[in-house]
């Protein structure tokens, strides 16, 4: 897909103010949420944001002085993620809202100047302008699921996603490489229906592995924000198989995924049905209202 360096960041703010239309209402307790996310709440996934916008912005201005800052970040070990999400847990709502806004737009400023061509500095490895505008992208995207998620929200499909999947698509041999694996040989055919019609795809018509189903589906599961097994992604292949159960878009350690949310409740009935097996045996019986609370 060809690079439109004006069209993705214009895209960025649109998914940036999608965010803040999320974050805005919020009270101060409601941003101590929990998400999915294992220990992170809606004010840590917007910390992580702005932080990263923020050095974003100093790979643009200043890449020396970036590269000494990644080096000292990467030093402090993989988890160094949760480390910044803990060192900006004084922050309240408004000061996190405001960080993000004041964050984001200066990226967003940086990127209207960058010339196409640059290669800019990062966690991993040098990205191309375009490339990074489009991490940014998926960065918020896949951190606004995390929140919608905790806030019971459901976020519109756009034509956005495009942008996702196709960084998806582009960081299959990655996704192996993260995790100190060869990828597999032959190509994989991705087939995707693309929000309000139409079909977005990538590789070989004729290969024998396959990705198939919604292009909302793929990007949850690149962005590892779905288990596999809860989407309707078809796949076809072992070496599709294989990929799919490391898909990782983003940069960083290999990451754990999330557990299926199918399995999820099965774990929780087999454990109410434990506790259930070890009360009492002169507890009361449930009543139908207490069944229903």
């Amino acid at each position: 897909m060809a690079a439109d360096l004006a069209g993705l960041i214009s895209d960025l703010g649109a998914e940036a103010a999608v965010l803040d239309a999320l974050l805005a209402p919020l009270g101060d307790a409601e941003w101590r949420t929990p998400t999915p996310a294992a220990g992170w709440s809606i004010a840590d996934q917007v910390s992580h944001l702005a932080y990263f916008d923020e050095t974003t912005l100093l790979s643009l201005v200043d890449p020396d002085e970036f590269g000494r800052g990644a080096a000292a970040l990467l030093a402090r070990g993989d988890d160094f993620p949760d480390q910044v999400a803990a060192e900006h847990r004084h922050l309240g709502g408004p000061a996190l809202l405001a960080w993000f806004r004041r964050a984001r737009a200066g990226l967003l400023d940086g990127y209207a100047r960058v010339e196409p061509g640059r290669r800019l500095p990062w966690y991993g490895p040098d990205m191309g302008a375009a490339s990074s505008v489009t991490a940014r992208l998926m960065e918020t995207w896949a951190h606004g699921q995390d929140i919608a998620d905790a806030l019971g929200a459901e976020r519109p499909a756009t034509g956005r996603l495009r942008h996702i999947a196709d960084l998806g698509v582009r960081t299959r041999a990655f996704s192996f490489a993260l995790r100190g694996q060869p990828a597999p040989a032959g190509p994989v055919r991705v087939e995707l229906a693309a929000p309000g019609g139409g079909a977005w795809s990538w590789g070989p018509e004729d290969a024998r592995d396959r990705v198939t189903g919604p292009a909302l589906d793929f990007c949850l599961a690149v962005t590892q924000r779905r288990h596999l097994a809860d989407t309707g992604l078809g796949v076809t292949g072992a070496g599709a198989a294989a990929w799919m159960s490391v898909a990782q878009a983003f940069a960083g350690a290999p990451g754990p995924g999330r557990a299926s949310l199918n399995q999820a409740s099965l774990n929780q009935a087999s454990l109410n049905q434990a506790s259930l097996n070890r009360a009492p045996l002169n507890r009361a019986p449930v009543s139908p209202q207490e069944a229903r609370s």
